[in-house]
C-alpha cells in the first residue's frame, strides 16, 4: 500500500515559528478518585497545544486527541487523584507524539459538584464550582513541567462605603428621635445596616513544579470564606435571613477579598515552596453601578509570606477561625 502524503510536514509559504497550535473544545469524561469516598466523574473540556517550528506547514492535530485518549485509557487502571497531574501526563505525551515540538500546553476545565448544608435549616444541597488545571511541558534545556490548579467560586459581598454613609444617616435620625448616643451605638453594632451588594466571583490558581499537588477542596473553601458570605442554590426563609445578615455584618471591598484570600492561602498551604506562583482574583458584579469592580494579586508564596510576616511584626494577628 502506498504511503499517504504528509502535507503537514511540507514547508510553509512563510517560514514563521508559531507559539501555539492545537485543538480546543475536546470533551472527555475524567474519573477522579478520593480516599475513603466515592470517585468523582467530571465532564471536562480540554485545550491542547504544541509549538510549531518554521520548517513545518502544520501540526498533526489528530495526535493531540490521541494523546488525551491514551493517557485517560491508561489511567482507568490506575487511580487519578489530581487533575493537574493528569494534565501534566498529557503534556508529556504530546511532546512524545510531536517530535518536532519543544513545548506542550494542556488546559482542562470542569464543573465540580460540592455538597453543602444551608446555614440555618441544615438542608442538604449541591453547589456547582468551576475548577481548572493546566500543565506546560518543555524539552529545552532539560525536560521540565509546570502544573497549575485552581477554582472560581461565586459568593456575595456588601459594600463598606455605602454602608458607612447609611450608618451615619441612621445615627442622625436616631438622635433626632431622642435616643442617647450609647443606645444608638449599641443598636448599630447589633443590627445589619443597609448597603448595596455584589455577586462576587473569586478565583485562586496555584502553579507548582515537579510532583507537588494542591488540594482543590482547600482552594474552594478559602475562596468561599474570603467574601462577605457564601451563597446557596437552595435557601429557606431562615437561611435567607441569615445569609443577608451575615453579609451585611461583614462588608468587604473587592480589594479586601483578594487580601483575605492571600492571608488564608499562606496560612493553609504551609507545605508549598516559596517559588510556587499564586494568582488571586476577585470580580464583583455591581448592583448600583454599570461597571464591575476588579482586584488581583500575582505573587510567589515567598513574597506573600514575607509581606504577612512584616505585618505581624507591626500588629500580631491570630490564626484563621474555622467558619465552615
Amino acid at each position: 500500500m502506498d504511503r499517504l502524503p504528509d502535507v503537514q510536514a511540507c514547508h510553509p509559504a512563510y517560514p514563521i515559528t508559531l507559539t501555539r497550535v492545537g485543538v480546543t473544545g475536546v470533551k472527555k469524561l475524567v474519573k477522579v478518585e478520593r480516599s475513603g469516598e466515592r470517585p468523582i466523574v467530571l465532564i471536562s473540556n480540554f485545550e491542547v497545544f504544541v509549538d510549531l517550528p518554521s520548517s513545518r506547514k502544520g501540526a498533526n492535530l489528530s495526535r493531540n486527541t490521541e494523546a488525551i485518549d491514551e493517557v485517560l485509557e491508561e489511567e482507568i487502571s490506575r487511580p487519578v487523584y489530581e487533575i493537574e497531574e493528569l494534565c501534566g501526563k498529557i503534556a508529556l505525551r504530546l511532546l512524545e507524539r510531536h517530535e518536532y515540538a519543544t513545548r506542550a500546553e494542556v488546559k482542562m476545565k470542569s464543573e465540580y459538584i460540592v455538597k453543602r448544608q444551608t446555614p440555618a435549616t441544615k438542608v442538604n444541597c449541591q453547589e456547582v464550582v468551576d475548577i481548572f488545571a493546566e500543565a506546560r511541558a518543555t524539552t529545552s534545556p532539560n525536560p521540565h513541567i509546570k502544573k497549575l490548579v485552581g477554582a472560581e467560586v461565586i459568593g456575595t459581598t456588601a459594600c463598606p462605603c455605602a454602608q458607612e454613609i447609611v450608618r451615619e444617616q441612621m445615627r442622625r435620625d436616631l438622635l433626632n428621635l431622642g435616643l442617647n448616643e450609647d443606645a444608638i451605638e449599641s443598636f448599630l453594632k447589633k443590627v445589619p445596616v443597609a448597603t448595596h451588594n455584589q455577586r462576587g466571583r473569586g478565583s485562586i490558581s496555584i502553579e507548582v513544579s515537579d510532583r507537588k499537588c494542591v488540594s482543590i477542596d482547600r482552594i474552594i473553601r478559602i475562596i468561599e470564606e474570603s467574601m462577605s458570605s457564601k451563597v446557596y442554590g437552595l435557601l429557606k426563609r431562615p437561611d435567607e435571613a441569615l445569609v443577608v445578615s451575615r453579609a451585611h455584618m461583614n462588608p468587604m471591598f473587592v480589594e479586601d477579598c483578594v487580601r483575605e484570600m492571600a492571608q488564608r492561602v499562606v496560612a493553609t498551604f504551609v507545605e508549598l515552596p516559596d517559588d510556587a506562583v499564586v494568582t488571586l482574583k476577585q470580580i464583583n458584579e455591581e448592583s448600583i453601578h454599570r461597571h464591575n469592580a476588579f482586584a488581583e494579586r500575582v505573587a510567589k508564596m515567598g513574597e506573600l509570606r514575607a509581606e504577612l510576616a512584616a505585618m505581624q511584626e507591626i500588629q500580631p494577628r491570630g490564626g484563621i477561625p474555622d467558619t465552615s
